[in-house]
């Protein structure tokens, strides 16, 4: 055997390659003739071009980076077994930290909703669009009840121990706040019998959100009290935080007794049930039966 291999390697020196060190030397295994010539280099002539040699010198270069096989397979659009192929020679990367993960995370994270939240805004934009278009304009009837609603859900109410027969609505947001100023001038009420406060965490920007109230009423400032502001406690983990936040705005209406006893028992409850069958036509897919959520 050792003359066998001594044979092997010098025919190889020689320049053959292992077809034809098989022709010269007769029939052998393949596994002799890799035992014989391990640590012996194929002849230079054996060496052929291929595609995928850039391909190969890529993937070891990221494997040397730290990267998994799926990446690289992903990086490069090729199979995780040609990876493996390539680079399965090369020591294993060590572990990333807890913290490189989680570094990592948050990066993919971000680069994820950089691109998504345009996308699900628009959205949003387009589905409000098109619920605004299939409602129409409201009447004020409309008006009238939408309003009656929001306000026996948001607004303030007589307790049996305090009589208040007085119309004060509360809210943050200022689309609703806007559409309860609509619905007291329907009401035929005048906006210089209301008055206004703006309730506030003392750590907010007190100024600028009675600023902002301001532009959302298009009241005078005579007819802002001053803010009431809430006492900032350290250990509670507040979200609504920042420049979007304002606070919220009370409405009081002076002289508003009638207004509250008609909106508890008197002209708005004795409306008569609306068309089912009208209202059904005007906005079909807000009704229930057409929304599992509002059954």
């Amino acid at each position: 055997m050792a003359a066998l291999r001594d044979r092997i390697v010098q025919l190889r020196r020689e320049g053959k390659s292992r077809r034809q060190i098989k022709e010269l030397l007769g029939p052998m295994s393949n596994s002799t003739l890799d035992d014989a010539l391990r640590g012996e280099p194929p002849p230079e002539w054996t060496r052929r071009a291929r595609a995928k040699d850039s391909l190969r010198e890529r993937a070891r270069e990221l494997r040397t980076q730290g990267l998994d096989y799926e990446k690289i397979a992903g990086a490069l659009g090729v199979s995780k077994s040609s990876v493996s192929l390539w680079v399965r020679d090369l020591p294993i990367p060590s572990r990333l930290s807890y913290e490189e993960c989680r570094r990592r995370a948050a990066e993919g994270a971000h680069r994820y909703w950089a691109a998504e939240r345009p996308v699900r805004a628009a959205a949003r934009a387009a589905t409000c669009a098109a619920a605004a278009a299939q409602i129409g304009p409201l009447t004020d009837r409309e008006i009238l009840m939408a309003g009656a609603i929001a306000y026996w859900c948001e607004g303030g109410k007589t307790k049996p121990y305090q009589r208040s027969d007085r119309v004060i609505f509360t809210n943050s947001d200022p689309g609703l706040i806007r559409f309860f100023l609509r619905f007291l001038d329907v009401t035929g009420t005048p906006r210089t019998s209301l008055g206004f406060r703006v309730y506030i965490h003392e750590s907010a920007d007190v100024a600028a959100a009675q600023r902002f109230w301001l532009d959302v009423t298009g009241a005078g400032n005579d007819q802002f009290a001053t803010p009431a502001l809430k006492r900032h406690n350290p250990k509670t983990r507040r979200k609504n935080v920042g420049e979007a936040y304002h606070g919220c705005l009370r409405i009081d209406v002076r002289r508003s007794s009638d207004l509250y006893r008609g909106l508890r028992a008197g002209r708005w409850r004795s409306w008569p049930t609306p068309d089912v069958g009208i209202v059904r036509r005007r906005a079909p897919s807000l009704l229930p039966g057409k929304d599992s959520n509002l059954r």
